[in-house]
Formats: structure tokens, C-alpha cells, sequence
């Protein structure tokens, strides 16, 4: 037992006579040694938004419409539809339009109930008066001077909906004019930066980032409600098309430096 007290003892006294001697390291110098402070970045930076926007000319016609059937059963009620629906479609393709700029939207068929009152009771409850066939379909086509002709031609072919219509810029010509502001865009933010470094008696260095984004602004959609009574007009339908706003937006980090 003495001699297990007595290297311990031992131990303990060279380890301490190491630690003075700076054979062992001290813990908190070699912390120090590893994670020096970092220093401040000396960078000076200036973040501006900069936009450009333009007005183009559209490209593309979109017109959304279909038929949409009331009987008794589904099976007639879709077999009328389908009738309906080919008569539209060969009165389309006669204005001037490809199978290939048709498309179909939406097809659905649901039960038509109605509500009732029981006399005895009071009680409202719901009967089964029949089926409704709803076939919608999608325009996109170049020849906007085909408008009035495609909606006029549908509708006297048994079309009862004509949901939208509103002019856009096809994906290309939309891409195009976007890249196109991009300079006009980054132009605008340097400007900027130098209006509100000049009072500072600084400038532009450099540039440190970029941002890109780009959105086009189409006019809501315009609906035509008239086409529901399964009338027609004597004389074609004015539809007209309007520029579209696209606009290009860039955010930019500027380096600055003192004048």
C-alpha cells in the first residue's frame, strides 16, 4: 500500500515539474495558437436593385371554350356532348386552325341534383334530376386576326361556353425580350449606385454579385358571357389585342472604394 502511495506521489510531481518546464503545452495558448480572432472584412459593398421595362406586341391568341350538356342519363348526356363537341371542332378547323393548336382542357361528367322540401316532414333533401357532360377546350394559335372568326364559328356550332380569351407573347419571343433588358436592367442599378455615391465621395470598384430575375405582366383574361345562350351575333365579334408589359429586374452587390 505504501509503495502504490508513493508512485502516485511520484507521478504528480514530475507532471507538475513538465508543466513548468513547458514540456507539456498550456491548453489555453495552444487554443489560442489554432483559432486566431478573424479580422474584420475590409470590404465595402452596395447592394442595388435595378429594373427595365417594355411594352411589346403579343404573338399569341388564346381562346378557352367547350360544351357543356344537361339529360336525363350520362350515356345521353355524353353522347350529345361528343356531337356537339366534333361539329365545334371541324367548325374551328375551318377558320384556318390546325388540329395541332387544339387541345382539350378539361372533360368532366357529374350528377344533377335539386333540392326539395318534404311537406310532411319539412325536411330538405336532394333528388337526382340527371347528368351534365362538360368538355373544354384550348386555342393557342399565331393568327391573332383570327380571333372574331373562331369564336363566332364555335358558337354557332352548339359551343354554350366561352370562358377566356386574352392575347400573350409565345415562350420565344417572351425569353427574347427578357434578355434583352438585362443590360437595360443592370445599366439602371449601376446608375443608381453611382447617384447615391457621389454625395459620399466614393465610386464603383467593382462587383461582388449578381441577381437576375425577369416577369411579364399579361392582361386578365377577357370572358364572353354572351356565348352562353347559344345564340349568335349577325355581325363578328370585336376582339382586340393590347401590348404586353414585360419587365426585367437585377439585383447587384457593388465593391466601392473612397475617390
Amino acid at each position: 500500500m505504501n509503495k502504490t502511495i508513493s508512485f502516485a506521489v511520484g507521478a504528480g510531481v514530475l507532471l507538475a515539474l513538465a508543466f513548468s518546464l513547458g514540456v507539456i503545452p498550456n491548453v489555453s495558448n495552444a487554443m489560442g495558437q489554432t483559432e486566431p480572432t478573424p479580422y474584420p472584412s475590409r470590404e465595402k459593398t452596395l447592394s442595388v436593385s435595378g429594373q427595365a421595362t417594355t411594352f411589346v406586341e403579343p404573338d399569341r391568341l388564346n381562346v378557352n371554350f367547350g360544351v357543356e350538356v344537361q339529360k336525363a342519363t350520362a350515356k345521353d348526356a355524353l353522347e350529345e356532348n361528343t356531337s356537339r363537341m366534333n361539329e365545334v371542332i371541324d367548325a374551328i378547323k375551318s377558320t384556318g386552325i390546325s388540329e395541332d393548336e387544339i387541345s382539350t382542357t378539361q372533360f368532366t361528367i357529374y350528377p344533377v341534383y335539386e333540392s326539395y322540401q318534404e311537406k310532411e316532414t319539412g325536411i330538405y333533401r336532394q333528388r337526382l334530376t340527371g347528368y351534365s357532360v362538360s368538355n373544354m377546350i384550348s386555342v393557342k394559335t399565331s393568327k391573332l386576326n383570327l380571333a372574331s372568326d373562331i369564336i363566332d364559328s364555335a358558337v354557332k356550332a352548339y359551343v354554350n361556353r366561352v370562358d377566356n380569351v386574352w392575347f400573350s407573347l409565345s415562350e420565344k419571343k417572351q425569353q427574347q425580350v427578357n434578355d434583352d433588358l438585362l443590360a437595360e436592367a443592370i445599366s439602371n442599378a449601376k446608375s443608381k449606385a453611382d447617384k447615391a455615391l457621389a454625395p459620399l465621395n466614393y465610386s464603383v470598384i467593382g462587383v461582388k454579385h449578381v441577381s437576375l430575375s425577369d416577369s411579364g405582366y399579361y392582361p386578365p383574361p377577357i370572358p364572353v358571357y354572351a356565348a352562353r345562350d347559344m345564340g349568335y351575333a349577325k355581325e363578328a365579334t370585336p376582339i382586340f389585342s393590347s401590348d404586353q408589359q414585360v419587365s426585367a429586374t437585377v439585383s447587384v452587390v457593388f465593391l466601392i472604394g473612397s475617390d
